[in-house]
């Protein structure tokens, strides 16, 4: 039955889950070396810069932005630490709360994630759907979204 655990992985299971990490690292390694190359910003930096952008205010808790990125609180720390000395993020206190903090894209950050955002798409579009189909992109989706926690309907 679906979602019932199982004892063991099955190698056709364990080869289908490592075809899925090897196309993720693929992809990501690819899309952060053109980011790196043309607007030398790390994909993490470019992710932390969106996250920000979408944001009423351009702002985000670093408890919150964290949880989008996917890093540790001390890996987004420390991330920030380095977008702020470049000037694309900055940090304010959080009025209701003493002990957290806002990280805020600065206008430097936004003119900055503009610029990379061309290089983006197009890497994207070069390294995923240009490949697939829409049959074969719809698929993936529904597939992925099976995998998902907040499933869609």
């Amino acid at each position: 039955m679906a979602g019932e655990p199982r004892e063991a992985v099955g190698s056709e299971e364990l080869a289908v889950w490592r075809m899925l990490q090897r196309a993720q690292v693929r992809i990501t390694r690819a899309l952060e070396a053109d980011l790196l190359v043309e607007h030398d910003l790390a994909l993490a930096s470019y992710d932390v810069l969106t996250q920000l952008s979408e944001s009423p205010d351009r702002r985000l808790r670093m408890n919150d932005l964290a949880d989008r990125v996917f890093l540790s609180r001390s890996g987004l720390t420390r991330l920030v630490d380095r977008l702020q000395r470049e000037g694309l993020v900055g940090r304010e206190a959080c009025p209701s709360d003493a002990r957290g903090l806002f990280a805020v894209l600065t206008d430097d950050g936004a003119v900055r994630l503009a610029e990379a955002t061309p290089t983006y798409l197009r890497g994207v579009r070069a390294q995923f759907p240009d490949i697939l189909d829409t049959d074969e992109l719809r698929r993936c989706a529904a597939m992925l979204n099976a995998l998902s926690p907040e499933r869609t309907p």
